[in-house]
């Protein structure tokens, strides 16, 4: 057994050791309970689905940019490749990619006069599910259930927690955004079925705790928030 001493530590070897203490929970946290990672095979760690949309757009990706290759490679098939475009940070990874080009968002454009100029408005609802939303600022949604939904169906029932909706901006899912579309449309991509439009999560406190795992009540997670800030918090709190 070892005892504390007086003995002088050098402040790098203490922060170094502080980020060991702070790594070691998420590297439990990302193998299942109870498993040793080196006896975890390939076969068994869940396959993710993640599908992440660009409301507006990535660089390029018009048909102008199209031409310029801006975002999808020149050369297709097995050999494309990745050198001139967006993509080319992933090129390490180019033995595990499949890039689709020449893609269309149909389901979003106008069927009716009446429905004209609201194109962007149903994108969003469109982009998992490739069905033309219901014209309707109530509450009687109804497009179709996304593609992250049937696989969660399938695959996410061997995992804690099915599926997660995150986003990075403020959303609105109540009352009409414009051209006679409620805003559900526009701040939800994933759907559990034609008229069950699910909730995303843009506090990351939020979504870590239900990662993680942190009960209690309002005041019992506040007080655990404050217990677990980190010495770098405790110290910005006494210069500030």
């Amino acid at each position: 057994m070892e005892f504390i001493t007086g003995r002088h530590i050098p402040r790098r070897t203490f922060v170094r050791g502080m980020g060991a203490t702070v790594a070691l929970p998420f590297l439990d946290a990302m193998i299942p309970a109870g498993r040793v990672w080196s006896r975890i095979a390939d076969d068994a760690l869940p396959t993710r689905l993640v599908a992440i949309e660009m409301v507006h757009g990535a660089a390029g990706c018009n048909e102008w940019g199209a031409t310029q290759n801006l975002w999808s490679p020149e050369a297709v098939g097995r050999d494309f490749d990745l050198a001139p475009t967006s993509l080319s940070s992933l090129e390490p990874f180019r033995d595990y990619l499949t890039i689709i080009s020449n893609t269309d968002v149909r389901m979003a454009e106008a069927y009716q006069p009446y429905e004209i100029g609201g194109d962007h408005f149903r994108s969003s609802a469109v982009f998992l599910t490739q069905s033309h939303p219901k014209q309707t600022e109530g509450s009687d949604v109804y497009v179709g259930t996304s593609l992250d939904q049937l696989y969660a169906q399938r695959f996410g029932q061997d995992t804690p927690i099915p599926s997660m909706q995150l986003c990075i901006e403020n959303i609105n899912q109540s009352g009409g955004c414009a051209y006679g579309y409620t805003c559900v449309y526009t701040d939800s991509i994933s759907w559990a079925s034609p008229t069950e439009p699910l909730p995303v999560i843009r506090d990351p406190r939020v979504a870590f705790d239900q990662l993680f795992g942190a009960g209690g009540t309002v005041e019992e997670r506040v007080l655990r928030r404050r217990t677990n800030k980190s010495i770098l918090d405790w110290i910005t709190g006494r210069i500030a």
